[in-house]
């Protein structure tokens, strides 16, 4: 067979697996993944040069693939739309910002595209969704915040919500990727939860929470809808309980800070609410300006441990909710 030859059942072929991912089938995917991820780190070394970085930004284009996978207009192509995303994703390394897509502000198929689509790209989010929670609280936390969260995507951050090294932070996103397809693969035909209804109760209650601590209402609020053991952790030990979070809550509002929602993560065991901090006039430095509650939740879905994560480190006499 010529080589024109071989391009064109090459190309055939990646049109029927991309389809066929589009549909659903992890299989087919990991195919196309397999079948060009030569081509997609000779992408990463071009623009990065040799070093870990390649191996990051292939793996997250894997991820990025199976979010997106229903965007592409020509199956045939869906080489040149993998080496794209890897591309981007380097440059993007490159100058300091992590190409961040939160999983519930993928772009909604058009209206006018029919239910089919409709139907296709909510069931995809809530399959991936159904499979993150197959994974290891320690897995699934780097995985959440690398992917689906706004701010917390640096590997500095990550390592400071999750309480470990940034080297440790690289192995178990490396790890969480490899398990999460074989959770695909296994919850395929399970029944998926529906992971946008979830997030959008989320937002309501993230401002309800807001609310109530600037009526005077937060421990209130605490003592009805979180964990009777509710904890602050830092790093991995809790320092405070409901009374800290209470007593930091009100020390900065009575200075004049606030806080407004701008993202929300919310699977059924852990929830990342990221806001914009305003500081008062006399005090521009008082808070940082924004700050991630990371929120793991108990069985019966209360608020069971809270990290916070902000831009920089908070002094040990600042360990309050801000």
């Amino acid at each position: 067979m010529s080589s024109r030859n071989a391009g064109e059942v090459a190309r055939v072929e990646d049109g029927a697996l991309t389809l066929a991912a589009q549909a659903g089938d992890v299989s087919a995917l990991g195919l196309l993944l397999e079948r060009h991820r030569a081509g997609m780190r000779a992408v990463a070394v071009s623009v990065l040069g040799p070093g870990p970085d390649v191996d990051d930004v292939v793996q997250d284009a894997a991820l990025t693939a199976l979010r997106r996978v229903g965007d592409v207009r020509d199956p045939e192509a869906v080489g040149a739309w993998l080496r794209m995303i890897v591309r981007n994703a380097a440059r993007s390394l490159l100058r300091g910002a992590v190409e961040s897509r939160p999983l519930d502000e993928v772009r909604e198929p058009a209206t006018d595209s029919g239910p089919e689509r409709w139907l296709e790209h909510h069931a995809m989010r809530d399959w991936i969704w159904e499979a993150i929670e197959e994974l290891t609280p320690a897995l699934r936390l780097p995985l959440v915040l690398r992917h689906f969260s706004v701010g917390v995507t640096s590997y500095e951050r990550m390592a400071e919500a999750c309480g470990v090294p940034v080297g440790t932070v690289r192995s178990r996103l490396s790890q969480a990727r490899a398990k999460l397809a074989l959770a695909l693969a296994a919850t395929a035909d399970a029944p998926h939860g529906d992971a946008g209804r979830r997030t959008r109760a989320s937002r309501i209650e993230a401002r309800e929470t807001l609310r109530a601590a600037e009526s005077g209402r937060f421990g209130q609020l605490l003592a009805e809808r979180w964990s009777p053991e509710a904890a602050l952790v830092r790093g991995n030990e809790p320092v405070g309980g409901r009374g800290l979070l209470v007593r930091g809550m009100e020390c900065d509002l009575e200075a004049g800070v606030r806080q407004h929602l701008v993202h929300a993560v919310a699977g059924r065991s852990l929830v990342v609410w990221e806001m914009d901090i305003t500081n008062p006039d006399d005090d521009p430095e008082h808070c940082p300006p924004a700050v991630a509650w990371v929120m793991s939740l108990d069985d019966a879905g209360r608020v069971h441990r809270l990290r916070l994560v902000h831009p920089r480190p908070l002094p040990a006499e600042r360990l309050l909710l801000v």
